[in-house]
């Protein structure tokens, strides 16, 4: 099927505003002729694309599925297009990454701050999602690679590298120091209200099969969508749950939290560097990946 390339150009612009008169000024044509060079993309591919609305269009199942290859490859050929316009001067372009709550609180911020300084001239996107949205992105080729959290399934095809390993320590509000003495069996606390991730997210996964193993069968009294969202739920006496160590230290110091010492270890875990065996990286992209692994195990 011999296509013309700029045909897909138009639809990206058309799918990405929802709207013929915005895509045409975005790419400086008129509107009849973007409504023109659309109803023959949609003649040479023998399926709808579209469905005018009273405010715009909207896409159809069609019309999604080939916006999700048009928006990758645009992407891509832009990045491309850009870094080698400006490969005499500083690196440059453009780096997509997804990244979880964690990774981003416990890592990516303070590795940013660093590189920020060291390439300036590079635009970084994080896409923050849960753990399995992170690793279908990233398969799929919206990510140039991922910062995540274990556990985490991947296929044989991606590659994990350990930035470093953290910790975390179940923690309460003030109202619960008096569970603070002596080290208590977690079935000793499953009485009390517990705040974690919520189903669908790897972390659930994880400590619903820590209680199985310690012989609890935990429930969850509040369930959040990400794990910045548990502190303030802690601070307010609303629960009890385990925070990464370095994320609760501060609020120990200032006596906001307390630590709730336990019998048993919480699982270990780390942050890791994932990205597509099969998949090449820009330039830009290529930098800041090297620069991670350059970073890892650091404490930061």
């Amino acid at each position: 099927m011999d296509i013309n390339f700029e045909y897909y150009k138009i639809f990206y612009y058309v799918a990405k505003y929802r709207n013929m008169t915005k895509a045409a000024t975005a790419l400086g044509s008129n509107q009849p002729n973007v409504t023109r060079i659309m109803k023959l993309l949609e003649s040479q591919l023998h399926c709808r694309l579209f469905v005018r609305e009273a405010r715009g269009i909207s896409l159809t199942e069609e019309g999604e599925r080939l916006y999700s290859h048009v928006e990758i490859a645009y992407r891509h050929l832009l990045n491309a297009q850009e870094e080698l316009c400006r490969q005499d001067s500083r690196i440059c372009g453009t780096v997509e990454i997804g990244a979880t709550e964690t990774a981003l609180h416990l890592y990516l911020l303070d590795v940013l701050h660093d590189f920020k300084m060291e390439y300036p001239e590079i635009k970084i996107k994080i896409h923050n999602h849960s753990t399995y949205e992170t690793i279908k992105y990233l398969a799929g080729g919206s990510l140039d690679f991922a910062v995540i959290t274990t556990p985490f399934p991947v296929s044989s095809n991606m590659l994990c590298e350990k930035a470093f390993d953290f910790e975390e320590i179940l923690a309460g509000g003030t109202q619960y120091q008096r569970l603070c003495d002596l080290p208590l069996e977690l079935k000793e606390l499953s009485g009390f209200p517990w705040i974690g991730l919520g189903r669908g997210s790897a972390t659930y996964d994880l400590y619903r099969n820590f209680f199985i193993e310690q012989g609890i069968d935990m429930e969850l009294d509040m369930e959040v969508a990400t794990s910045d969202l548990m502190l303030p739920l802690i601070i307010n006496n609303l629960g009890i749950g385990f925070v990464p160590e370095k994320l609760a230290k501060p609020l120990l110091k200032q006596k906001r939290l307390v630590q709730i010492p336990i019998s048993c270890a919480p699982p270990r875990r780390s942050i890791q560097i994932v990205s597509d065996k099969g998949r090449g990286k820009s330039f830009a992209a290529e930098t800041f990946y090297q620069y991670l692994k350059g970073r890892r195990g650091q404490r930061i």
